[in-house]
């Protein structure tokens, strides 16, 4: 029966795909759509995605997901968004037109503008005012060579013609009327992964923005993750087919921490993606990096302070076996990557370390490039399978290691969750080489769960993070079967094997 607010609804808008998910109170999946979008790879080292795409994927996975379900936007209580986060997106504020592609988190053409900003001795204060080092991966970098490589971008965001978002911001701004109305909002998980703003205050940094030279006029306004003051509302005429408050914004990374219920510190979540991404909840307190790794808000609930975490940003795992898929041709889908994998029974000592990015946590280094070592005559695809799997774990292994340098706390039981997760080798694998176990809840889709989570919390839908706690419920778990002697000679080798990928590009 249509009318209830029966549920909360969350459009997870992600690298390789756009899905909306509806939830009900206990935390389980009701309906259910996803569409992939086109990776557009103009040259090396570049991915770009089309922002009109995104949004019309955006729209049809909400038609139809309805549309299967039955179900009507007065069945919903609140809506949230979640979405890759970095990828920066500009477009025009009275056409609604987009003036380039997408520039997505991976892409590394800002290469030399991140090596400029510590040359010339601004590393140290974006470190300590955003918490990240000057990296291709943030957006700030990546708006800041629109504005010199866009003709005519620099005046018109001068004069506020233009806004700027990562695409959160961009969905928010078309479900809330675009070009009639619609809401230029970011929340402050996806703000702080800019370069552009300040962990302590909050909001856009004077100082900051002067260094990348980016005009305040085009940047959204910074509000809190879960919205009791929506940040507006659908329209009628958009795909919802009726109005929504929209509650919840979080960077994906955010909400699967949110929908994993890491909310005490010491908490950790790995999520298994195109890319990793391990959190750390640290409270409210700013935890700063000694160790490669990110200081970044976790979430922000409505007037509550804002919690925050550590994070170990991974660029290259699941997508490293949609290469072995679409750019080698060994297996015909993602699935098969275990079968193939499972064929040997260790790595015959090839080491896959897929640099395609360059390396993210904890090592930063944008001069690294993929490489495949310890090859040998013996060696057959089945040990190329492994070794990808295996570079997956490992890569995890490394920011572990540096969470504990900064934290201090030793990792107990890793909570897992994406779509890598449901690959029960690579899972053996990770509690193999961690040492620790690894826990995958029945509910593995934690991002757009953590968005629909913080839109629920808004409106009242649910109480109190207590009551989210008692919706989590482990679905598998993998306990380590690896000697210390195997766990510490196959990391000793995967060290090698990343040494072997640095000083590859001229920055």
């Amino acid at each position: 029966m249509a009318g209830q607010r029966r549920y909360v609804g969350a459009i997870d808008q992600g690298t390789t795909s756009t899905r909306f998910m509806v939830f009900d109170h206990a935390g389980a999946v009701v309906a259910r759509h996803q569409l992939e979008h086109q990776q557009i790879l103009p040259r090396a080292g570049w991915v770009e995605h089309n922002p009109v795409e995104i949004w019309e994927r955006t729209s049809a996975v909400v038609q139809t997901a309805l549309g299967r379900a039955g179900l009507e936007a007065d069945d919903l209580a609140a809506v949230g968004i979640t979405n890759q986060r970095e990828t920066t997106i500009v477009w025009d504020r009275a056409t609604g037109r987009p003036l380039h592609n997408a520039i997505v988190w991976q892409d590394t053409r800002t290469d030399a503008i991140a090596a400029r900003l510590e040359r010339d001795g601004h590393g140290d204060l974006i470190r300590e005012r955003a918490g990240l080092p000057p990296a291709p991966y943030f957006s700030g970098g990546k708006l800041r060579w629109l504005l010199d490589n866009v003709d005519g971008l620099r005046d018109r965001a001068d004069s506020g013609e233009v806004l700027f978002g990562t695409p959160d911001t961009w969905v928010l701004w078309n479900l809330t009327g675009g070009v009639d109305g619609g809401v230029h909002v970011t929340d402050v998980t996806n703000a702080s992964r800019t370069m552009l703003m300040d962990l302590e205050t909050l909001d856009w940094d004077d100082e900051l923005l002067a260094v990348f030279d980016v005009p305040r006029a085009m940047l959204p306004t910074i509000r809190e993750s879960s919205a009791a003051v929506p940040y507006g509302t659908t329209r009628r005429t958009g795909p919802f087919g009726g109005e929504v408050p929209i509650t919840g914004i979080l960077g994906d990374q955010q909400a699967a921490t949110v929908g994993q219920v890491c909310f005490a510190p010491g908490e950790a979540k790995n999520t298994y993606g195109t890319g990793n991404f391990m959190l750390l909840n640290t409270g409210t307190e700013i935890v700063r990096s000694r160790a490669g790794l990110l200081t970044t808000p976790a979430y922000k609930f409505g007037d509550e302070p804002c919690v925050y975490a550590l994070e170990g940003s991974i660029a290259v795992t699941g997508s490293a076996v949609q290469w072995l898929r679409d750019q080698l041709g060994i297996i015909s889908g993602a699935a098969e990557s275990e079968a193939l994998a499972r064929q040997v029974a260790e790595n015959g000592g090839v080491y896959f370390v897929p640099a395609f990015s360059g390396l993210f946590a904890p090592y930063w280094r944008s001069d690294a490039r993929g490489a495949i070592v310890g090859l040998s005559r013996f060696n057959t695809n089945a040990h190329l399978a492994r070794a990808t799997l295996e570079a997956i774990c490992y890569q995890s292994r490394d920011v572990v290691e540096a969470m504990s340098a900064d934290s201090g706390v030793r990792l107990e039981t890793l909570k897992v969750d994406g779509g890598v997760t449901l690959n029960d080798l690579c899972m053996q694998i990770q509690a193999d080489v961690l040492g620790v176990d690894v826990s995958r809840p029945e509910v593995p889709e934690t991002t757009a769960l953590g968005a629909a989570y913080a839109a629920g919390l808004a409106v009242g839908y649910w109480a109190g993070t207590d009551e989210l706690r008692q919706n989590w419920r482990e679905d598998a778990r993998w306990s380590p079967a690896w000697s210390s002697e195997q766990r510490d000679e196959g990391y000793r080798q995967w060290k090698k094997a990343v040494q072997r990928t640095l000083d590859w590009v001229d920055v």
